[in-house]
């Protein structure tokens, strides 16, 4: 069984959770996921079976869709909803245009200080094992790239003393969504804090293309759990692709070192014989001219 399970993971579980469940449910051990939701969160979580674990890296460096709430005149310590609160601050009713005009500055390449509530490891040590201890410790910023955040209309709304609203974001791989909810809030010149998060798409896999755990099982009772799969390609169509002939396509199957194509590709890229990816390659780093492999399926 090889392919992509593209699951849609409920709120309360981890993705460790979801993977040892799926690992339960198709009977295999090769299970991987493709990036990290909070329990909290529930959304767009692909899982590479089999042959296709070859890909997480891949899969999990593309752009995600996610649709969040910003609530603003409350911070939490965790900048999500399940945090304790640890400042306040009364909000006034934010204007649409308003809002619209300030996320313009949160568009393109941005720097993000990540949460200390969060998986980021400094000095070997996760963020959030610090801050379960009560240590404080400082934290590398990183430059993040926002491709789209745009304001959902008619999402206003009072609720528990905080005025919320939604917005939609394009992001590139590493980008936390808490922080940015944060960061907005403090642009208004208020606390704020991500009340609500959903992950809509991973790449070009997308919420229509999900199934749920109930539905995963039933077809694995039916001995039908292939059916859920996507091919291996659906979650490297962001790597540019080199189509080869039947002779080049036997030696790529062993692995070979070859000469670079005629076309410019972006490095890695994918080689392809007749529709299937063969392998991932890139461009040769001690060898000018010649291209090696990174993945051989």
């Amino acid at each position: 069984m090889d392919g992509i399970l593209p699951l849609w993971k409920p709120k309360g579980w981890t993705s460790h959770d979801c993977v040892m469940k799926v690992r339960r449910l198709l009977h295999t051990k090769k299970v991987g996921h493709t990036g990290t939701l909070d329990p909290d969160v529930e959304g767009v979580l692909p899982l590479c079976i089999g042959r296709a674990t070859k890909i997480v890296p891949f899969l999990t460096d593309t752009n995600k869709v996610y649709e969040a709430q910003v609530a603003i005149g409350v911070a939490t310590e965790t900048e999500d909803a399940s945090g304790a609160v640890i400042e306040r601050k009364e909000p006034v009713t934010l204007e649409g245009n308003d809002i619209k005009q300030m996320l313009e500055n949160f568009k393109g390449a941005i720097t993000q200080i990540p949460p200390m509530y969060s998986a980021v490891k400094v000095n070997g040590k996760k963020l959030y094992e610090y801050a379960r201890e009560g240590i404080s410790v400082e934290r590398p910023a990183r430059e993040v790239y926002i491709h789209h955040i745009d304001f959902i209309e008619g999402s206003e709304q009072w609720t528990e003393s905080t005025f919320r609203f939604s917005i939609h974001v394009i992001c590139s791989k590493g980008t936390y969504i808490r922080t940015l909810c944060t960061d907005i809030g403090k642009a208004f010149g208020y606390p704020a804090h991500m009340s609500f998060l959903v992950r809509k798409q991973t790449g070009e896999i997308a919420d229509k293309d999900c199934y749920t755990l109930d539905q995963i099982k039933n077809f694995g009772e039916q001995g039908r759990a292939e059916e859920l799969l996507l091919p291996i390609q659906k979650g490297l169509t962001h790597l540019d692709s080199w189509d080869v002939d039947k002779e080049t396509a036997w030696r790529i199957e062993h692995g070979q070192v070859l000469n670079e194509p005629t076309d410019t590709l972006r490095n890695p890229f994918c080689v392809t014989h007749q529709g299937e990816v063969l392998a991932i390659y890139q461009y040769h780093p001690e060898k000018p001219g010649k291209i090696k492999p990174v993945r051989v399926f």
